[in-house]
């Protein structure tokens, strides 16, 4: 009940630090992983829509992950372990991250943040996410501080690796996909990065 207790106050943290913060992007505060294998509740229940604002989705299991990479998920997706699937994935929807643009616009954003932080917003664990195959459909997306193992499929525009590591190849499926795409200095990519044949 105590574990219960201290996850529900973590996840009203998240929810208040996500819809108050004005200041650049930041991940939300995540939990220390809860004691059973139950993946951990959010606030607020997934829209059916999927041009949305909603708050952080905190996983610790496959079938959460899933879930919460689909048009009925969450902007962002934040792991609590190293995650592995046989199957390919696919990241789909359109999301509003909460926050106004300087002209007073929704920002649209979708976050895999493969990582845990500190209340200094320090990384503190890196994870690995393996999949054979994963698709990024959704727009403004990003994988961070962590590692994708399998071939990674950009469809959407404005694609970003931050301190991220893709051990394995980058297809995109269209021009602008291309053309937008972005990686950091503290970023790799350990196989090509090339026009899907």
């Amino acid at each position: 009940m105590k574990v219960k207790a201290i996850l529900i106050i973590s996840i009203l943290v998240i929810v208040l630090s996500v819809g108050c913060s004005k200041k650049a992007e930041v991940m939300p505060d995540t939990p220390t992983p809860p004691t059973t294998t139950t993946p951990p509740a959010t606030t607020t229940p997934p829209e059916t829509t999927p041009d949305v604002a909603t708050t952080a989705s905190i996983v610790d299991s496959e079938a959460a992950f899933e879930k919460a990479i689909s048009n009925e998920g969450t902007w962002i997706i934040a792991t609590l372990k190293d995650l592995s699937f046989d199957k390919d994935l696919v990241v789909d929807g359109e999301y509003k991250n909460g926050k106004k643009d300087d002209a007073g616009k929704d920002i649209i954003q979708r976050k895999v943040a493969l990582y845990t932080q500190d209340e200094d917003r320090n990384v503190t664990a890196r994870y690995t996410l393996t999949a054979p195959k994963l698709t990024f459909s959704s727009p403004m997306g990003s994988i961070e501080h962590g590692i994708f193992k399998g071939d990674l499929y950009v469809t959407a525009s404005n694609f970003q690796l931050k301190d991220a590591t893709v051990d394995g190849n980058i297809y995109f499926t269209n021009d602008e996909a291309k053309s937008t795409f972005k990686m950091d200095a503290d970023s790799k990519v350990t196989g090509v990065q090339e026009m899907e044949k």
